[in-house]
């Protein structure tokens, strides 16, 4: 076998499972760069021991997985199981699950105190002050909750919807008509003189972003109005 060759362990149920992975191939699946969990595979079997040849049963499987099917089972060991991975690869997992967790809190809340998004550094700042624990096999999306938990404390915040009335000059309207639907037009009036009416709705923490390519396109002319948060 290769000396990429590691051994992944999966345990429920009082019973453990083990697959023979090549490492740098299965962090490429855990970061999302590979999509085939088979691919990972140095060996195509599921093992009780490992290193004694000892093969998992089908019953055992079907019991554990509630499948056979070796994509489902390998996918669900490379998630949820014990992936060794060297110390540099588990780092770099941690910084960009990090970033993932700040960036997709960043983008749906505000301070319920002004109703204004958060800047990324101070949800950094009080994931650090707060001592945050990231788990670098976790999908990012499921760990939201307990972050947002912990700093809570620490930052008043708040997942919000903004919704925003817009009206934007006839020279400009249908430029700007794409940016509308990219970031989620509800309603829209077309104005007798050719000017554009119309509602948007988007995560929160989007406000200062989508203000800016709104006001890029129509030289700072269009007018903008939260109308709920």
């Amino acid at each position: 076998m290769s000396s990429k060759t590691v051994i992944a362990k999966y345990a429920v149920g009082g019973e453990t499972f083990e697959i023979f992975i090549d490492s740098e191939l299965a962090y490429e699946y855990i970061t999302g760069k590979r999509t085939d969990p088979m691919s990972v595979l140095t060996v195509e079997e599921v093992f009780k021991d490992a290193n004694k040849g000892e093969r998992t049963s089908e019953e055992k499987l079907k019991k554990a997985f509630g499948t056979t099917e070796m994509p489902k089972i390998i996918e669900k060991i490379l998630r949820h199981g014990n992936v060794p991975i060297t110390t540099e690869q588990k780092n770099k997992l941690l910084e960009e699950k990090r970033k993932q967790i700040i960036q997709i809190i960043s983008r749906n809340s505000i301070d319920p105190r002004t109703n204004a998004p958060h800047p990324v550094q101070r949800i950094e700042n009080a994931m650090e002050q707060a001592k945050v624990s990231i788990e670098p096999f976790k999908n990012a999306n499921e760990q939201v909750d307990i972050v947002l938990k912990k700093i809570n404390m620490i930052l008043p915040i708040k997942f919000a919807v903004a919704k925003v009335e817009v009206i934007i000059p006839a020279e400009s309207a249908n430029r700007c008509y794409g940016l509308l639907k990219q970031y989620g037009l509800k309603a829209e009036t077309w104005l007798p003189n050719g000017s554009l009416s119309a509602v948007v709705e988007f995560p929160a923490g989007l406000q200062a972003e989508f203000t800016d390519k709104l006001n890029s396109l129509t030289h700072g002319s269009a007018i903008t109005k939260i109308i709920g948060v």
